[in-house]
């Protein structure tokens, strides 16, 4: 799994960073634009954007601002503030989760096509039920991995 994430991420940041170089290089060098280079970029981007959302909550190094952690001393307060932080996300992210749904079944029913090139849309708003998806299933999963060293007393 690490191994194919770290790979599909590189291609996807390889393939935007290239798409960017040649809409910067056609565009303000040469002076002849690409049509329809912004629409094919959408693709991999919003993909990136979701796959490394859940890259980072796969690895749980997403950026937090825990300040009661300051305040707590021990380790098992540490697990406890944790807990509810993780049900605090899963509650906001199953939300978000049946919007995305929502707007799925939306984007599957009209099947909207891109301007220039006619490509389906779908394909890159289906990344965001995917994406919400699988960070709700590692959230779920560090979730149960706080309850359970809480539970067995490995936290003190």
């Amino acid at each position: 799994m690490d191994r194919f994430a770290k790979y599909l991420l590189t291609g996807l940041i390889g393939i935007v960073a290239l798409g960017q170089f040649v809409q910067v290089i056609t565009r303000y060098v040469l002076q002849v634009p690409v049509m329809g280079l912004e629409e094919t970029m959408l693709y991999p981007t919003l993909w990136l954007y979701m796959l490394g959302a859940v890259n980072a909550s796969r690895e749980n190094t997403h950026i937090r601002a825990n300040v009661l952690e300051i305040v707590l001393k021990t380790p098992r307060q540490h697990t406890i503030l944790a807990i509810v932080g993780e049900i605090i996300s899963l509650i906001v992210g199953l939300w978000l989760l049946s919007w995305a749904w929502e707007y799925t079944r939306y984007a599957w029913r009209v099947w909207k096509e891109s301007p220039t090139l006619y490509i389906p849309t779908f394909y890159s708003d289906v990344a965001l039920v995917v994406g919400i998806t699988l960070m709700m299933i590692y959230t779920a999963w560090h979730l149960w991995g706080h309850v359970r060293s809480l539970s067995r007393g490995a936290v003190q």
